[in-house]
């Protein structure tokens, strides 16, 4: 079955690179980020999986657990993790799912026929701590994924899940926000919004970012 925004990530026990991992145990009250492989010793992977291990600490500001998953058991993982460890001179500081039964791609929809009937697409699900799918994004094989835009967009997520406002186009943490056209009070706009605001159209109005 399709997942959708809002849908509960699926829980599973599944065997990785660091041993065995409970997904919902293992994310605990963070948010999280899984992403997917189609196979292990893949180019395009193996840079994202080094990229994403030089970026953890930014993840780790957040309050975001990474996790990723690739079809292969977890005797290959470790070949390939030291591959990686290599070739984009870093260290490998996170789980890699052995999904060698595709169970994991199967409960989140990740084997799409047209595109291979046995591989997995690369996809990146970004999950909230109430255990809720707040992004998902499928790439083709072609085309490296953008880690710089998953960051953002889990800075967009937390600052509008305390802040009655939005992002707009391009946004990036520290600029300005969109007040969601449902506010009208003016008391509860000075009380939201108190470094005031600009109004470009009466359903568009843009005020300063609340927490900076």
């Amino acid at each position: 079955m399709a997942l959708h925004l809002g849908d509960i990530a699926p829980d599973f026990t599944q065997e990785s690179s660091e041993g065995p991992v409970k997904f919902h145990e293992y994310l605990g009250s963070n948010w999280g980020v899984l992403f997917s492989h189609p196979k292990d010793f893949t180019p395009v992977c193996t840079t994202e999986l080094g990229y994403v291990s030089k970026i953890k600490p930014e993840f780790e500001k957040r309050g975001v657990k990474v996790i990723g998953l690739s079809v292969d058991p977890t005797a290959s993982h470790k070949d390939w993790i030291r591959d990686i460890n290599e070739t984009q001179h870093t260290t490998m500081n996170y789980p890699v799912i052995a999904d060698h039964d595709r169970r994991v791609a199967m409960l989140y929809d990740m084997v799409h026929a047209s595109a291979d009937n046995t591989q997995t697409v690369r996809s990146v699900f970004i999950i909230d701590p109430k255990k809720k799918i707040r992004l998902m994004i499928t790439y083709p094989a072609s085309t490296g994924r953008n880690f710089d835009e998953i960051l953002r967009v889990i800075d967009s997520l937390q600052l509008t899940d305390k802040f009655s406002g939005a992002t707009p186009a391009n946004w990036k943490d520290g600029q300005e926000v969109v007040i969601l056209p449902a506010i009208q009070d003016e008391n509860e706009l000075k009380t939201k919004f108190p470094k005031g605001y600009k109004v470009v159209k009466p359903y568009l109005r843009m005020t300063p970012q609340p927490n900076k």
